[in-house]
Formats: structure tokens, sequence, C-alpha cells
């Protein structure tokens, strides 16, 4: 087999927690109103993957016309925190996502790259007792194409042997800047960004090895 390294996004591809999130980002912009809401939605699910520090950033001065402050971001960043974490932790995951790692997960480096803050996934991963399954788990504030090439650098790694699992337009075009193979599992993240392209694409993780063998 040629693929040697997996690079994973979480949310939508390890655990089935994209929903508890869009719904966390509708009832913080709720009391502006319910068209307010409905944009931001609309927004957070065309553009999955970008972490919510840019996104506050920009509904507040797209959709409510104000530059928000440091603490104000803070503010936010923490409230949205609250909202979500538990019910993330608590998501399903990813069918055959458990028996993929059993079956398979050896043959493989596998780091996680995600919009959630760093600190946060690693908590994250330590309370569903997925840590050692991974390298190393990085998120916001960098961007994802940060740690794609950080990644690469730091261990060596051979693009050609290197697959991105993801579901949203950012880890795409991680993997696209950094010369990596991408897998897409379609999810509400998708929005309407994968509507017209075709992808390498996987219903579950039962697909998936069979997918990396096919890879040339």
């Amino acid at each position: 087999m040629k693929i040697k390294s997996l690079f994973f996004d979480f949310d939508g591809i390890i655990a089935d927690s994209v929903g508890c999130k869009t719904e966390a980002f509708r009832d913080i912009y709720l009391p502006y109103g319910e068209e307010i809401a409905s944009k931001v939605v609309d927004h957070h699910l065309k553009n999955g993957g970008i972490s919510r520090f840019e996104k506050f950033v920009t509904y507040h001065a797209d959709f409510l016309g104000k530059t928000i402050s440091q603490n104000e971001l803070n503010n936010l960043c923490e409230k949205f925190s609250s909202l979500v974490i538990d019910k993330v932790i608590e998501s399903k995951e990813i069918n055959g996502f458990s028996e993929f790692i059993r079956l398979h997960g050896k043959k493989f480096n596998k780091w996680i790259i995600t919009g959630t803050p760093t600190t946060e996934i690693i908590n994250i991963l330590k309370r569903r007792n997925m840590d050692d399954i991974f390298v190393d788990a990085f998120g916001s504030p960098e961007k994802k194409g940060y740690w794609t090439e950080q990644i690469i650098k730091n261990y060596n790694l051979n693009r050609d042997e290197i697959v991105f699992l993801g579901d949203a337009k950012a880890d795409f075009e991680a993997s696209q800047a950094s010369g990596l193979k991408f897998i897409l599992h379609r999810s509400e993240a998708s929005g309407k960004y994968f509507d017209d392209k075709q992808f390498t694409e996987m219903n579950d993780y039962h697909d998936l090895w069979n997918i990396l063998n096919n890879f040339k």
C-alpha cells in the first residue's frame, strides 16, 4: 500500500458532532433576530472547518456591521465552548471508525487537524479515550494548511503517501495547498460547496480500507 499517513478532521469525520456546533452558532446570534441567525447558520454550513475565531469576526462585521473587540471575541469563544464541548464528547462516532482503527489503525501514522482550538480538541480526545490513537492533534487559531505543512516538515513525510479525510471546504483547500490526496465524507458541513465537484468519497469507514488500497 502506498498510503502511510492519514490526516483526519474531527467534526463530521470522527464524531457526528457538526449539528451541535451549528445549533451553538444559531443560539448565539438568535438574540439579533431570526434573519441574522439564519445567515450565520448558512455561512457556517458552507464554510465548515474554519475556526470559530474567524467566524465570529466575520459574522459581527458582515451581519451586524460591528467590529468585535478582542475581549468580546474571547467571551464568545468561551460561550461557544461551554455550549458544545460536552455534546461533542457525547456525540456518536462516524459509522465504522472504531472497527477501522482496530483492524487497520496500526498500518498508518494518524493526526487530527481541526478548526477546533488545539487545547479543546486535546481535551475532547482524552475524555473520549481516543488520545492514544493519534500521533498528535492540532487546531485553531492556526489554519489547517499551516498544520499540514508543519506535520509534513516535522515528521519528514512524503506527500504522495498522505491522505486528508475531511467534510469541509477548509479540509479540501488545505489538502490541495499541500499537494495531498483528499477523501470526502459528505455531511451537514459540506453545505453546497461540494455539490458540483467530483471527489473520491467514502460513505463511512467500512469503505475506507478499499479506497486507500485503490490509490495509485
